[in-house]
C-alpha cells in the first residue's frame, strides 16, 4: 500500500503543485520519541551550543533565500517583496533568540540566601530559576507561511529555552516548510545536536495533529490559526491524562477608534492608511482591523464613503487558499444581512477568478446595533472591513463594552480628546494585548517590549505573547532550590556567578558575586 499523498496549490491560479507525504501516526510518535531523547541529552543544556544552533540555522535561512522565495511564491500567491520580507524577519527573530539565550539572563535567577532571624519563622536559603519544560508541538500558520511556521517564533522560541519542537507543517505551504525544515535540520546536525532537537511534519488534515496533541511527551503546544482551531486544540490538550498549556493565538478584529476631532485634522491619511492596513496582502494578517468606530454624521460619512471607494478600486486579493476564500464568503454573506455595503454603488465584494481571489469590500453599521446583532463583532479574515457609526461618547464606550478580548486596540485623536483618550485607554487595556496610538495594527515588531496576546478569545494565553524576546517564557517554567549544597546547583544559581548574569539577591538586582 502506497503512502498517503496531498498537494500544494498555487491560489493565484489554483493550479495543483507538487505532492508531499502524509505524515502517518506511527511517524508521530518517532518524532516525538526523538524529541524526548534529545531533551534528556545533556548537549540541550548548553546555552551556547543552543545558541549556535540558532545563528546557524538563520545564517542558512538566509542562503536558501531564492529557493526559500520561490516555492514561497508558488504556494501562498504572496508577492516577492512580502515573502522576502518574512524570511528576514525570521531569521533575524533566530538571531535575537540566540543572543537571549547568549546573554543567559533569561532564566531569571533569584536568590534569597538564609537568614536565620527572620520573622516570623527562619528563611532558609532558596535559589529559582526557570528551566525548559520539555519537547513542544508548533502548529504551522497558514498567514505566515515563515515567521510563524516551521522556523518562525514559536519554534524560535522554544528551541532557545532548551525545548525540542515538533512541527507540524501547514497544508497550504507544504513545499516552504520542507526547504526551511531542511535548513534547520542541517544546522542541528553539523552542530552535532541530538537528532530529536527537531523535526517536520506535514499533513493535510487533522489526525497527525491530533495525534501530537495526544503523545505523552510532549509538554506544550504553540498554535497561530483560527478560533476553532485552537479552540480544538486547546480543549484536546486539557482532556489528556496529564493536561499541558496550549498557546494558542487565534484571531482578533482588532478594533480602531477614530475621534471627531481625528476626521477633521487628518481623515485623508486615515482613510489611506486603514485602506491600506485592511486590504495589503488580502487582509489575511492576524491584527487586520476589522471593524473601525468613527463618528455618525457628514465627516464620519464622507470618511466612510472614502475608505469604501478606496478598497473598491483596489484589485482582487489573492487569497491563500481556497478554504479561507470560501470561510470569508460564507462570512460576508452574513455581514451582509446585518450591516450595509458602505459603497455608493453597493458594491459588496466577494470571490474572483482567476485562482482563489477576494474583491475588498467595506460595510457599514450603527454603533448602536451591536445590542441586537452582536454577530458584527465577528472576525472576517481578509480584505473586508465593517465602519460602525457612533452618536456620543457614551454610545462609543457601550459598543466598546461589546468587545470581546483582541490582540490589538487602536485610537486615532487630537490633543483636545484627552479626557476621552484617557478613558478610551482603560477600555481598550482591558480588551488587548496591543494599544496602538494615531496609526495601525498591521507590522508587529519583533522587540523585547513586543506583545503579541491578549484576553480570550483573541489567545488562550493572556499572560504571555507570541512575538518578541519575552516569548520565550512560555516554554520555561520555575524551580527553586531550597539549602541546596554548592555542588548541587546550577552555574546560574552558585554564590560566584560564573555566567556573569544578572540576578535578583535578597531583593536587589546585581551581577555581583555572593560573598560569605
Amino acid at each position: 500500500m502506497s503512502a498517503r499523498a496531498f498537494h500544494a496549490v498555487d491560489p493565484r491560479s489554483g493550479e495543483t503543485g507538487p505532492a508531499f507525504t502524509e505524515a502517518t501516526p506511527d511517524d508521530v510518535h518517532r518524532a516525538v520519541a526523538a524529541a524526548a531523547a534529545a531533551f534528556a541529552a545533556p548537549a540541550q543544556r548548553d546555552d551556547g551550543r543552543r545558541a549556535e544552533l540558532l545563528s546557524e540555522a538563520a545564517g542558512r535561512l538566509r542562503g536558501a533565500a531564492e529557493e526559500i522565495v520561490a516555492v514561497c511564491q508558488a504556494e501562498t500567491g504572496l508577492p516577492e517583496v512580502r515573502v522576502r520580507s518574512e524570511l528576514e524577519r525570521t531569521w533575524r527573530q533566530l538571531e535575537a533568540f540566540g543572543a537571549v539565550v547568549e546573554a543567559g539572563d533569561y532564566v531569571d535567577a533569584i536568590i534569597d540566601t538564609a537568614d536565620p532571624d527572620a520573622r516570623p519563622i527562619p528563611r532558609p536559603d532558596v535559589r529559582r530559576m526557570l528551566v525548559p519544560i520539555g519537547p513542544v508541538a508548533v502548529f504551522g500558520a497558514s498567514n505566515f507561511p515563515l515567521a510563524f511556521s516551521t522556523a518562525g517564533g514559536d519554534t524560535a522560541s522554544a528551541l532557545a529555552a532548551g525545548c525540542p519542537v515538533v512541527v507540524k507543517g501547514h497544508p497550504s505551504h507544504p513545499g516552504t516548510s520542507a526547504v526551511v525544515a531542511r535548513e534547520v535540520r542541517a544546522a542541528v546536525e553539523n552542530l552535532g545536536l541530538p537528532e530529536g532537537t527537531f523535526a517536520l511534519l506535514q499533513s493535510s488534515g487533522v489526525e497527525v495533529g491530533e495525534a501530537l496533541v495526544d503523545e505523552p511527551a510532549i509538554a506544550a503546544v504553540g498554535f497561530t490559526g483560527s478560533l476553532a482551531g485552537g479552540r480544538a486544540i486547546h480543549d484536546r490538550a486539557a482532556a489528556r491524562p496529564r493536561p499541558i498549556p496550549v498557546y494558542a493565538e487565534m484571531g482578533s478584529v482588532n478594533p480602531i477608534v477614530v475621534t471627531e476631532a481625528a476626521l477633521r485634522a487628518r481623515a485623508g491619511a486615515i482613510a489611506e492608511g486603514l485602506t491600506a492596513s485592511v486590504a495589503t496582502f488580502g487582509g489575511q494578517l492576524c491584527t487586520k482591523p476589522g471593524v473601525v468606530f468613527v463618528p455618525a454624521g457628514a465627516a464620519g460619512d464622507a470618511f466612510v464613503a472614502d475608505v469604501a471607494a478606496r478598497l473598491e478600486a483596489a484589485d482582487p486579493q489573492v487569497m491563500l487558499n481556497e478554504r479561507l476564500r470560501d470561510a470569508l464568503a460564507a462570512r460576508v454573506a452574513e455581514l451582509a444581512e446585518l450591516a450595509e455595503p458602505a459603497a455608493a454603488d453597493g458594491a459588496a465584494g466577494g470571490p474572483e477568478g482567476p485562482g482563489f481571489r477576494f474583491a475588498p469590500a467595506a460595510y457599514r453599521a450603527a454603533a448602536a446595533d451591536l445590542a441586537r446583532e452582536p454577530g458584527l463583532l465577528e472576525e472576517r479574515f481578509g480584505p473586508v472591513v465593517l465602519l460602525l457609526g457612533y452618536r456620543s461618547e457614551e454610545e462609543l464606550l457601550e459598543a466598546l463594552d461589546r468587545v470581546e478580548g483582541q490582540l490589538t486596540g487602536s485610537l486615532h485623536a487630537e490633543p483636545e480628546d484627552e479626557a476621552l483618550v484617557l478613558t478610551l485607554v482603560d477600555v481598550l487595556a482591558a480588551r488587548a494585548g496591543r494599544l496602538v496610538f494615531d496609526g495601525f495594527p498591521t507590522g508587529v515588531a519583533v522587540t523585547h517590549g513586543m506583545t503579541h496576546g491578549g484576553p480570550y478569545p483573541a489567545t488562550t494565553a493572556p499572560g504571555t505573547t507570541s512575538v518578541g524576546m519575552t516569548a520565550i517564557a512560555r516554554f520555561l517554567r520555575p524551580v527553586a532550590w531550597q539549602n541546596a549544597p554548592a555542588s548541587a546547583l546550577p552555574p546560574a544559581l552558585r554564590d560566584e556567578n560564573p555566567l556573569g548574569i544578572w540576578r535578583r539577591v535578597d531583593g536587589e538586582p546585581t551581577r555581583e558575586p555572593i560573598s560569605r
